[in-house]
């Protein structure tokens, strides 16, 4: 099975990736009320940052990711931090590299954007039972309570991030003249 992945840069793309979270919103598993979660799966749309979709080869979406730059704590100035906001696929595609190219991907993306991204920052329920693959990819900082239950709080130096999932077989999915995956 091939996919493909789409940075939401239009409304179109954007109302996709918004549509295909809501409609699987109960198997995201957030720890949080609603309107706090809504405000994550969001925020890669309102504050104009990027979304992107991941398209299996009959075109339908199997996943999404999300990120913004910057900290509520520094009223987001501090851009070189980017926040993890959602990653998430359809249950089906879950057992399969995909994971791995979606984070390949996101990368790639990410080192050829023109403002440097130093660090990676994002949230997991304790729930999940994560934390064994986590601590590959970055350092547990936190763990915080909710009504709902513990999130665990990561942050990664986005070289190490790039240099640890860039090791395994990957896609160039960028050159200098274009973006390849991207719409206009």
């Amino acid at each position: 099975m091939s996919y493909y992945f789409q940075v939401c840069s239009s409304e179109s793309y954007q109302d996709k990736y918004m549509i295909f979270l809501l409609e699987h919103y109960n198997e995201l598993n957030l720890p949080y009320p609603f309107s706090i979660s809504l405000s994550f799966l969001a925020s890669s749309v309102l504050m104009q940052k990027e979304a992107i979709l991941c398209f299996n080869d009959e075109d339908e979406v199997v996943g999404a990711i999300g990120y913004i730059c910057g900290t509520a704590e520094n009223q987001y100035k501090d851009t070189h931090v980017a926040q993890i906001q959602i990653v998430f696929f359809i249950e089906t595609y879950r057992r399969s590299r995909l994971f791995l190219e979606s984070l390949q991907f996101l990368v790639q993306y990410i080192s050829q954007l023109p403002e440097p991204i130093v660090e990676l920052r994002f949230w997991v329920p304790v729930h999940l039972r994560l934390q064994r693959l986590l601590t590959k990819l970055a350092e547990k900082t936190a763990t915080w309570d909710t009504q709902q239950g513990g999130i665990d709080e990561y942050h990664a130096d986005f070289k190490e991030w790039q240099a640890y999932v860039m090791k395994f077989r990957n896609e160039d999915y960028f050159t200098s003249q274009c973006l390849l995956c991207c719409d206009s």
